[in-house]
């Protein structure tokens, strides 16, 4: 049986959502969705292996994905990397739907004090796009804040490169984020350190010209000029680094 373009659509929500290195069949997540589009779990891996041939970050690290693919997934790949914003809360809906349930009962958002109506949509938009994008983020790396190493989850946050208000067109697209822990996150939406085009940490003058003694060396002043921790895919792309080192850090 063919695969249809709401599998298609679901599977590469998930391939966007979980390490690639730690998709398999036996997968808790890969199991839940595949029961969710009534495949099997083996099929599904296959598949978000074939998004992984398609994915140039992979491909430059030497992960190839699967060699074999079909048009529809190339399709899907180029439609979510134009239009993110509707297709990632498309693919949520999807899953909620073949779950038999309301539209506004997506999983892990509180509806309980949302506004009706249409603005009920709009919050419900957001705040399912931002879930998807910080499922995006943590994933692909690893859980880890990309500076410190930090593994606990409650810490870590989701960061924008370029910020939300800033670019529409690019706000949930997970080469504009950052896994960071949130002392680090604060730091970098202060402009207080950016991240340079060739992924290492810069800590800006109001920094570096203090006391940098304390708590300041241990957390800042160390990590200046070192290299991030670059993530299993969708690497931060360098147009959106510059602009965040043009734009918001503090360099004087």
């Amino acid at each position: 049986m063919n695969w249809t373009r709401e599998q298609t659509i679901i599977a590469f929500n998930l391939y966007c959502k979980i390490p690639f290195r730690s998709s398999s069949s036996q997968h808790p997540e890969v199991i839940k969705y595949a029961k969710i589009i009534g495949r099997s779990p083996a099929a599904l891996n296959m598949k978000i292996g074939n998004f992984g041939r398609l994915d140039p970050q992979l491909k430059q690290r030497g992960i190839t994905g699967l060699s074999h693919g079909s048009k529809l997934e190339k399709e899907i790949w180029d439609e979510f990397h134009e239009n993110w914003e509707t297709l990632i809360y498309e693919s949520e809906l999807l899953i909620t739907q073949l779950q038999n349930k309301k539209n506004e009962n997506f999983p892990d958002i509180d509806v309980g004090n949302l506004p009706q109506g249409e603005e009920q949509q709009r919050v419900l938009k957001v705040r399912v796009n931002q879930n998807f994008f910080r499922s995006a983020i943590l994933s692909s790396y690893n859980q880890k804040c990309c500076i410190t190493g930090l593994s606990f989850p409650e810490l870590l946050i989701a960061s924008h490169i370029v910020p939300w208000s800033k670019n529409n067109e690019e706000r949930l697209n997970p080469r504009n984020g950052l896994c960071l822990n949130a002392l680090h996150d604060k730091a970098f939406d202060k402009g207080l350190i950016t991240v340079s085009t060739d992924y290492k940490v810069v800590v800006s003058n109001d920094i570096m010209d203090s006391d940098i003694s304390g708590v300041l060396k241990n957390y800042f002043v160390n990590f200046h000029n070192k290299k991030i921790s670059l993530p299993d895919k969708f690497y931060p792309k360098k147009e959106f680094l510059k602009y965040h080192n043009e734009n918001i850090f503090r360099n004087t």
